[in-house]
């Protein structure tokens, strides 16, 4: 019986290699992350999957680093390669490890929002993917949901931080505030492209009304004043308590807002 010989493995120099991102988007759902996808898609040294949350930490990782380097390999040699998927801000300690271990150098950007309207913007989307309206929703389901584990996981930015923070350095992670994107998208785009090493010039170039585009928005319902006050109760604490570990001021965030 003849046998045909099998072609040797290339060597080791020889096998492209395998290309992880240079950064990920971790966070937080609700608070901006489709405006940072869709502005950093502007900029020709950057480039992103088409699909914006490969999930893949989450969901996807018995399909291996192999599998997922593939999503990043088209990424022309030079650029900053990446990734935005909210759900990583409440991953696990062991898998944040894996990240550290798989990716050292990654840069880190996590957005966050006022954690009230953060929860009522969460809410409003689950309540449309259960193809309700404010009308069928009672506020026990409302609260319900408020309450839920990973409604309250993606509130609390403190501990998702000091999550990640227990494996990356402070300076590998860019956080960006939800009011600063409407207030002053320049100078948020500005802090992003120092944070990832780019030229801020294209950012620069980018027109107005592109910069101020809502993307993803939800459908802009007002939370009633008793479920905010609620909301505003349950936050308080964790709000005071991120003020001390940032050295921020986040006063705002515990004002009553008026629809």
């Amino acid at each position: 019986m003849l046998f045909k010989k099998r072609k040797p493995d290339p060597a080791p120099e020889a096998r492209p290699a395998r290309r992880l991102p240079d950064f990920l988007g971790i966070g937080a759902q609700k608070a901006g992350t489709t405006w940072i996808h869709a502005q950093l898609s502007r900029h020709p040294g950057v480039w992103l999957p088409t699909e914006k949350e490969l999930h893949y930490w989450d969901r996807l990782k018995d399909q291996g680093l192999d599998w997922y380097a593939t999503f990043f390999q088209p990424a022309p040699a030079g650029s900053r390669a990446g990734e935005i998927t909210p759900s990583y801000a409440i991953l696990p300690d062991p898998v944040i490890a894996e990240i550290r271990a798989a990716i050292p150098d990654a840069k880190l950007i996590y957005s966050v929002r006022n954690p009230v309207e953060r929860a009522w913007s969460s809410a409003l989307m689950a309540l449309a993917r259960a193809e309700m309206t404010l009308a069928d929703a009672s506020d026990q389901w409302f609260i319900d949901h408020f309450m839920s584990h990973g409604s309250r996981a993606r509130g609390d930015y403190e501990a998702c931080l000091r999550a990640w923070l227990a494996h990356y350095p402070r300076e590998a992670v860019e956080i960006v505030r939800f009011d600063d994107i409407a207030r002053e998208p320049r100078a948020v785009l500005a802090r992003l492209a120092g944070h990832l090493g780019l030229d801020p010039t294209p950012f620069a170039a980018i027109d107005d009304a592109a910069l101020v585009e809502r993307v993803n928005a939800g459908p802009g319902e007002v939370c009633p004043p008793h479920l905010a006050a609620f909301l505003a109760e349950y936050y308080a604490p964790k709000v005071r308590s991120m003020e001390r570990f940032l050295g921020w001021d986040l006063r705002d965030w515990l004002e009553p807002r008026r629809g």
